[in-house]
């Protein structure tokens, strides 16, 4: 444990990013001020979530203090994840790196919203064409 009484770590995925405590406690869960199952809807978000903390055993050690910003639901949700097993490095627990690298926690999600290209409806997206 570091010298400030807890571990964190930073998540970000797409334009979510997460700033993540872990507590010593018996593993609740907060979110901006509100408990897991009050901030995400959805029975998957809250899997990812807690995926890091499943995988090292620990989901009921830490208490989960996050707070998120930007992004949707869904890239919330993996930033607070890639933010979780970032703040379990800290532990300093030799396995912890290696499992949570075979599973891909660590690694920041690369993908991005593809910027408006001018003469174009979208990104991609070319207007309608028309013979006449």
């Amino acid at each position: 444990m570091a010298e400030k009484g807890y571990l964190y770590g930073t998540g970000r995925r797409k334009k979510s990013v997460a700033r993540v405590r872990l507590l010593p406690g018996k593993g609740d869960i907060t979110i901006n001020g509100r408990t897991l199952d009050d901030y995400f809807g959805l029975e998957t978000l809250k899997v990812i979530v807690k995926q890091p903390l499943v995988l090292t055993g620990t989901e009921m050690k830490y208490n989960v203090v996050v707070t998120v910003a930007g992004g949707g639901f869904t890239g919330q949700a993996g930033a607070i994840r890639h933010g979780i097993a970032r703040a379990l490095l800290e532990a300093e627990e030799e396995n912890y790196r290696a499992a949570l690298k075979k599973a891909g926690f660590l690694t920041r999600d690369p993908r991005m919203k593809e910027r408006k290209k001018y003469g174009l409806k979208a990104a991609r997206r070319a207007p309608q064409f028309s013979k006449r």
